[in-house]
């Protein structure tokens, strides 16, 4: 566990990602499937190129934040894998609550009823894919130090 692991991506996504995996949840996920989900429950928020909505970083009327870029240039990559997965299964509000973190507005709905764990992972793998590999090694190390 926890070792480096490159992964030959396949299928219509091969020659625009570059995985690096140092993280088990991550190994031999089905990129395509992660990519084809994304399109399809993620991309109408956090965009189809995964650069997020205008101003995410400034608070809506109603306290929420849009939807940040899962690309380099957003936050996603400073969060370790396990709260990454409860915030998609179990969305924000739950997931922070969990965590003890009060007062923050999430608008990240909970996918525990449409997708599987299974797809969530592949999801996450799609996204950490599209990550330079400086960027894919950082992440892997906040979630190996939470191990």
């Amino acid at each position: 566990m926890g070792a480096l692991l490159p992964i030959i991506a396949t299928g219509l996504f091969a020659a625009s990602v570059s995985p690096l995996w140092a993280d088990h949840l991550f190994e031999g996920r089905d990129l395509d499937n992660g990519a084809q989900i994304y399109g399809e429950s993620c991309a109408s928020c956090h965009g189809a190129k995964l650069e997020g909505q205008p101003d995410w970083r400034t608070p809506r009327d109603d306290g929420t934040l849009p939807a940040p870029p899962h690309d380099a240039s957003g936050h996603t990559w400073h969060h370790d894998t396990a709260l990454l997965f409860n915030y998609t299964k179990f969305g924000g509000a739950k997931t922070l609550e969990a965590r003890g973190v009060t007062g923050f507005q999430s608008g990240m709905p909970a996918f525990d009823d449409a997708l599987t764990d299974d797809d969530i992972y592949d999801v996450l793998a799609y996204i950490r894919a599209q990550w330079p590999t400086r960027i894919q090694r950082m992440q892997a190390e906040r979630s190996h130090a939470l191990e």
